[in-house]
């Protein structure tokens, strides 16, 4: 038998890591040196027809269903394929990178399901793309040991039976992989991130009695959700399993998709596992999209934009009834709070409002939710125990009285609160302290008592752009506006020099972190995402 054709795919920019050829090995590069063929053209076409439908958002001030999939949303029969045994349950899913730790802790933390994400919570160093790779493949094979550096503390994988389910997030359609070319263009690292867990892992997860399963992000329409499908069905005929294996749960986090979600579960139907109710991301493209609206769509601070806000419950319970009528998940939300070690206080407060926000969860219908910490996974647990007992979710739960129109999702006036300049404040400190760490190659960073990820440093820069050209007056008389948030921006950068010493600030990246964040958030053209000029000054 001859050897294979070498990859066209060519590695460009990076340093040889360790075992780097065991991911990027001849036979893995080739499958997504097709993926990108097959797929990469349409994947272009849909990034023009993003721009296309928020030029008309942009003209109207509106969304509506779409009438051209009425007759979709209308059928009563579709359902989506039964779940398989190792996704039936979801109570409780654990999120966080894949760096090894993390790995081992979320495999062990007790929680039903892992997102390993190599998105929003992971920073897209070449280091990470690989080594993220090789921890899940590592795991699998049960030779994932870590001993902490500094601590020597060791850390090893509980029996197969206590671990969770892993379902793997690749980034979004938008971005690219710097480091993994073909004919001098970028993959998607979409495509890369799904094609190398896929190749590597797909039979031995199904040998393990899982299989592969994806969580999607960024969606912003069922046209995007039928080219994933045609990824998996194309995958799965590629290495030769059988049509439906692979998994997906769709994030409902654009504003866009929220018009469309019986399309996607429709597109992906073979292949579908539910939809979860994202916010920070959520919140992010309502100010994308209808930042120039008007007042009537500007928010106030982030932190005051809760899931009991009008318009986000009406996209929820959409959400749930949307599902369940389909036979698929509904998985709620972030618990973002990371305990402290030195005040019990402050974890009995933020605790109580976990506990509120998994009770009202588990109360509304979903079947499922998310949080950032071990010590969260209890506190969620029980509020789905309470609902669930000893079933595995509450799909027969219809929500049938359920009724959302069109302009309650948008309905962004309804909730009463305004901006503040406290709130101003803490997006200009939540976007230094996040892009600096992000430049640094972390993507998920506790900040105060926080687990941020690049969806709250969206945003966080959204809302100052926001505040800016709205012409927001504070409650102190003050007005949003460039001068206001290079003051803040200057007294933060200060502050974090005084808090963490001189060695520690010019060694890390906060003058970069300021003035990437000031360039998002002041420029009059709208960066689309962050994350695509940050990538350009990424290390790695």
């Amino acid at each position: 038998m001859s050897a294979p054709a070498p990859s066209p795919l060519a590695v460009v920019d990076a340093d040889t890591l360790p075992r780097q050829d065991e991911v990027l090995s001849p036979a893995a590069l080739a499958f997504v040196a097709e993926l990108h063929r097959r797929f990469t053209p349409r994947r272009d076409e849909l990034l023009i027809r993003r721009h296309e439908r928020r030029a008309e958002i942009a003209r109207t001030s509106t969304l509506d269903f779409l009438p051209e999939t009425a007759a979709v949303r209308e059928d009563d029969s579709w359902r989506v394929a039964p779940s398989p045994p190792a996704l039936n349950d979801r109570r409780v899913e654990i999120t966080g990178p894949t760096d090894r730790k993390m790995t081992i802790n979320a495999l062990n933390s007790g929680a039903k399901i892992w997102l390993a994400d190599f998105e929003d919570a992971s920073a897209p160093t070449w280091e990470n793309v690989i080594n993220g790779q090789l921890n899940l493949m590592d795991a699998y094979a049960r030779k994932v040991d870590y001993t902490d550096p500094v601590s020597g503390k060791s850390y090893a994988l509980k029996a197969a039976g206590e671990l969770a389910t892993v379902v793997t997030r690749p980034r979004g359609w938008h971005l690219d992989e710097r480091h993994l070319q073909f004919e001098g263009r970028a993959v998607p690292g979409a495509l890369v991130d799904f094609g190398l867990y896929f190749f590597h892992n797909a039979q031995r997860l199904i040998e393990l009695g899982k299989g592969p399963y994806f969580y999607l992000p960024k969606t912003e329409s069922y046209l995007e959700a039928r080219l994933w499908n045609d990824v998996f069905v194309f995958a799965q005929e590629y290495v030769g399993l059988p049509h439906g294996t692979v998994r997906a749960t769709v994030l409902i986090e654009t504003i866009t998709a929220a018009y469309e979600m019986d399309e996607i579960l429709y597109e992906l139907r073979d292949h579908a596992s539910g939809l979860n109710a994202g916010r920070w991301d959520y919140l992010f493209s309502i100010v994308k999209n209808f930042r120039d609206g008007g007042p009537k769509f500007v928010l106030p601070d982030r932190n005051a934009v809760t899931m009991t806000a009008p318009f986000m419950r009406a996209y929820t319970e959409l959400l749930v009834r949307t599902c369940h009528k389909r036979g698929a998940h509904a998985i709620g939300g972030m618990a973002a709070f990371i305990p402290s070690r030195r005040d019990p206080e402050v974890n009995k407060v933020a605790f109580a409002k976990v506990k509120d926000d998994k009770d009202r969860e588990a109360a509304d219908g979903f079947d499922g939710s998310w949080v950032a910490h071990p010590d969260l996974v209890p506190i969620a647990m029980a509020s789905f125990d309470a609902v669930l007992g000893e079933r595995p979710n509450q799909k027969d739960r219809l929500r049938e009285e359920v009724s959302v129109t069109a302009a309650e999702l948008i309905a962004v006036d309804s909730l009463d609160a305004k901006p503040t300049y406290q709130g101003l404040v803490g997006a200009v400190q939540v976007g230094i302290r996040y892009i600096e760490a992000w430049l640094r190659g972390l993507g998920a960073v506790a900040i105060f008592n926080l687990m941020e990820d690049a969806a709250t440093a969206e945003i966080s820069r959204s809302q100052i752009w926001q505040w800016i050209n709205a012409g927001v007056v504070f409650e102190n008389g003050e007005t949003a506006s460039a001068g206001l948030v290079r003051e803040i921006a200057s007294g933060e950068l200060a502050a974090i020099r005084r808090e963490i010493g001189e060695e520690a600030f010019t060694g890390g990246t906060w003058q970069q972190a300021h003035d990437l964040l000031l360039t998002v958030a002041l420029d009059e053209k709208y960066e689309e995402f962050l994350t695509l000029p940050a990538y350009e000054q990424l290390r790695g």
